[in-house]
């Protein structure tokens, strides 16, 4: 190992046990899985480091000239790479493809949105074996149509904010759509439950565990304390008497949740046939790796808690997020409350490999993003950002439109490699056994 790797090895274990560190001590065996997981791909490390990418970019990657007062407070997702796409089903009953998992969400500058993406594509292409020309044509897509699409809202104001639907989808995405809506909710229940007496019941198994009486009153109350967070605009979406039927705890779920502990609930549907029982989990929320560098305490303040913080910044980037959507606390700690829904689907980016096909993706969630942007600012119903998003980013790229591009692509050259060294640096690490704690 070189000097300079060295150095490296050492600044990356500091920024991961600066963390993670809490977290290891207390569940290792969770975070040795999550490490593995990480272990498998320069993009599998990527997208479980968001810590090491937020501190490169407030240090070797601080470059960013199109950042001023108003976009530096921006919300964002906090996490904005190429897997954190899928479906849902709207609050108004439309099956959406959109960018989801809002754990790491926040308010900060729009560019870091950009830049974490834009670096996740061009280690999805390095993988795909395509050229440096072809990262580049990629990241050139997504970037000018994030800026058509968010020069669109501007000049048409929120009413012009879609989204892609059944209707409107092609190619790949009207494929994901597609496999969304032949899911039901009997085959969700299916994988997670049985019937035992007449009644439907959690399966124990495969990382999800009984828990005692204790327990199970403090998830209740705190169940209780999540209903007084839905919007009025849900009063009508949970059933009349929100009956628990069923409370398990869950482990190992996702490689962002290591260590974290989840409940799920299995509610009475709207009516007392067994097939419209409804699956929602209770996850403790973590501080996201964007906020140890926003030093903005009218942001920080804003929120009871990270479950708090968590649900808001879902609402405020989601248009018609998840009726159930909410937040509660359990043992002092902010938990994130939602479906477990039945029509989720996620782009699986093996199934797109040539560049015309990857191209076409790439610029329909560029303008996914532009619109997830536009949807939280003074015409929402959230006041944390009080300004025209879209006119603010417009304003500040539009004098030189070709300079944000060249300077997005130039990023996303330049963090892929680092990333994929890191990568390398990391294997060497774990399996050496030089990452305290695991």
């Amino acid at each position: 190992m070189t000097v300079t790797s060295s150095r490296r090895a050492e600044w990356l274990v500091d920024v991961l046990v600066a963390e993670f560190g809490e977290s290891m001590a207390v569940d290792p065996t969770a975070f040795r899985r999550k490490f593995r997981k990480m272990a498998a791909s320069p993009f599998a490390f990527y997208r479980g480091s968001a810590s090491v990418f937020y501190a490169d970019l407030v240090g070797d990657f601080s470059d960013d000239r199109f950042l001023d007062r108003l976009t530096s407070r921006v919300w964002i997702h906090g996490d904005l790479h190429a897997e954190n796409f899928g479906t849902y089903m709207n609050g108004s009953g439309q099956l959406v493809f959109n960018v989801n998992d809002f754990d790491e969400a926040y308010v900060g500058p729009f560019s870091w949105d950009l830049k974490r993406f834009a670096a996740s594509v061009a280690l999805i292409a390095y993988g795909k074996a395509l050229s440096d020309s072809a990262i580049t044509g990629l990241v050139t897509r997504f970037a000018t149509a994030y800026l058509t699409e968010l020069r669109a809202i501007a000049a048409g104001g929120d009413d012009a904010i879609g989204s892609i639907r059944l209707d409107n989808a092609d190619g790949v995405l009207r494929r994901v759509l597609q496999r969304a809506r032949l899911s039901t909710r009997v085959d969700l229940l299916a994988t997670q439950t049985t019937i035992d007496q007449y009644e439907r019941r959690f399966s124990l198994g495969d990382g999800v565990y009984e828990i005692d009486a204790t327990v199970r009153a403090a998830v209740i109350e705190a169940f209780e304390g999540y209903l007084g967070t839905l919007p009025p605009a849900s009063t009508t979406a949970p059933p009349v008497s929100a009956h628990i039927k069923d409370v398990v705890l869950r482990k190992g779920v996702g490689i962002g949740s290591a260590g974290l502990p989840s409940y799920n609930l299995l509610l009475e549907g709207h009516t007392q046939a067994l097939e419209n029982d409804v699956v929602i989990y209770m996850k403790r929320a973590q501080v996201p790796a964007v906020a140890r560098h926003v030093a903005d305490e009218g942001v920080r303040g804003y929120f009871r808690h990270q479950g708090h913080r968590t649900a808001e910044s879902q609402r405020a980037l989601q248009a018609h997020a998840d009726p159930w959507l909410g937040f509660t606390e359990l043992d002092g700690h902010g938990q994130l409350v939602a479906e477990v829904s039945p029509y989720a689907a996620d782009l699986d980016w093996a199934d797109v490999n040539e560049p015309e096909e990857l191209a076409g993706v790439i610029g329909d969630l560029g303008r996914a993003v532009a619109r997830m942007h536009s949807v939280a600012d003074d015409e929402s119903s959230h006041d944390l950002v009080d300004f025209s998003t879209e006119e603010a980013i417009v304003a500040a790229v539009d004098a030189d439109e070709g300079g944000f591009v060249a300077h997005l692509v130039e990023f996303a050259h330049a963090y892929g490699a680092q990333a994929r060294d890191d990568h390398q640096i990391f294997v060497d690490l774990f399996r050496n056994g030089r990452l305290p704690g695991v």
